[in-house]
């Protein structure tokens, strides 16, 4: 019974993880097939990290980055943008793409994630097909 001797009082997070992991949709699949087992430039990733409220679509923990996966519903969501601001804050960068560019520009997406997690982007950008939100350094350890 280790995992949940680890996971303790975090058990309702974890089964909810759980559950977001079998509702994947097809770019959101492409993706975690491309991030998996460190096929990434060896960087880890996991799916549906619980952070603060939220669940990150991927996260790589090596680097404080949260990838998000967005279709058309988060155009200029105002949840979207407390939900990026409340991961800053609790140190994590956020880079949000989009369902469609994953589905057709993967090879553009997958060089934008390698270029957050090489640290070459480092400010904060927002542009029609990508967001990047760096980490707050005033929640970092």
């Amino acid at each position: 019974m280790r995992g949940s001797a680890v996971r303790g009082s975090n058990e309702p997070k974890v089964a909810r993880a759980r559950q977001l992991r079998k509702v994947e949709n097809d770019a959101e699949e492409w993706l975690w097939h491309e991030l998996r087992g460190r096929r990434l430039n060896g960087h880890k990733f996991i799916r549906q990290l619980p952070i603060g409220p939220y669940f990150a679509d991927f996260a790589c923990r090596e680097a404080n980055l949260v990838v998000e996966v967005d279709g058309s519903q988060h155009a200029n969501r105002p949840h979207d943008r407390y939900r990026d601001e409340t991961m800053n804050r609790n140190g994590w960068s956020v880079l949000r793409v989009w369902h469609a560019d994953v589905l057709t520009s993967r090879k553009s997406v997958l060089d934008t994630i390698v270029a957050a997690l090489d640290g070459r982007l480092d400010r904060k950008m927002i542009a029609v097909d990508v967001k990047f939100l760096p980490a707050s350094t005033l929640g970092r350890k």
